[in-house]
């Protein structure tokens, strides 16, 4: 019980830093420097203002300066991920699984966020995700007690990054060249790609964590997770464009936990 009060404030805290990574990242700012500080009236946040959930509640979610509304989004990102950080806690014990995934989930939210705001996904965010999932499935080979090496992350990692972001890719390019040079239809809002490269970048990292096999599964998962939301975009707001990167980070969390399951039995029990 104290374990998981332990692991669910540590996570609130790790997503007070999220908050500040997705706010700094897209205006490619540091997020170490300059500590934190409200947006509006750059005043810098005292440690009393910063705690995790208790702040927001206490100044009634309004800078303590200015008056400026805080964003809703600074509680929900640190909430999402104390649960996040719990639920892989409870999955995986204190474990190297748990520092992994919990890294990997992190990044998620962080361009869940970006997306939604800014229709782009951190270069630090996808590319260093690739980076990272690599070297932490290349590690999980030792085998310390007798000393060995498995190379079956490493190469399931390689191959996540390759057809991942190939795949994903590939689709793209084949509905371009149809839809907009064999039928030669207009681009909607002067877009002239369906698939941003960002996108491709993050199901390759997806990949680099998750392995080839669960990078696919989440390929085919997220266009599901979209058109729903997507409907709602169209019918509510007119608008065409979503956001792709918060249901490639849903699909590869649903692919995490549920993989094995849904893979077995679209395959194996046949």
């Amino acid at each position: 019980m104290i374990s998981n009060v332990i692991v669910f404030l540590f996570g609130s805290v790790v997503g007070s830093f999220l908050n500040v990574c997705i706010h700094r990242m897209p205006l490619e700012q540091s997020v170490v420097w300059p500590r934190s500080h409200c947006p509006k009236c750059m005043k810098r946040i005292p440690g009393y203002d910063n705690i995790p959930f208790l702040s927001y509640i206490l100044l009634g979610g309004k800078c303590r300066f200015c008056k400026e509304k805080i964003s809703l989004r600074y509680p929900l990102v640190e909430l999402l991920t104390a649960l996040m950080f719990l639920l892989f806690f409870k999955y995986y014990g204190l474990s190297y699984e748990f520092i992994m995934y919990s890294l990997f989930g992190a990044g998620l939210i962080i361009a869940t966020f970006v997306d939604i705001k800014h229709r782009i996904i951190p270069d630090e965010i996808s590319i260093g995700g690739i980076v990272l999932g690599f070297i932490l499935n290349s590690l999980r080979g030792f085998n310390l007690h007798p000393f060995s090496y498995n190379p079956r992350y490493l190469i399931d990692s390689l191959l996540g990054i390759v057809i991942g972001g190939g795949i994903i890719w590939l689709t793209g390019f084949l509905f371009d060249a149809v839809y907009f040079k064999l039928l030669k239809r207009p681009a909607i809002q002067g877009e002239t790609e369906s698939m941003g490269g960002g996108d491709v970048k993050l199901l390759a990292a997806i990949g680099a964590f998750l392995g080839w096999q669960y990078a696919v599964l989440t390929f085919f998962i997220a266009p599901f997770l979209g058109a729903i939301i997507g409907v709602f975009n169209l019918l509510l707001k007119k608008d065409h464009t979503i956001p792709y990167g918060p249901f490639l980070s849903v699909a590869a969390l649903i692919s995490l936990f549920y993989g094995y399951k849904i893979i077995g039995l679209l395959f194996y029990r046949f």
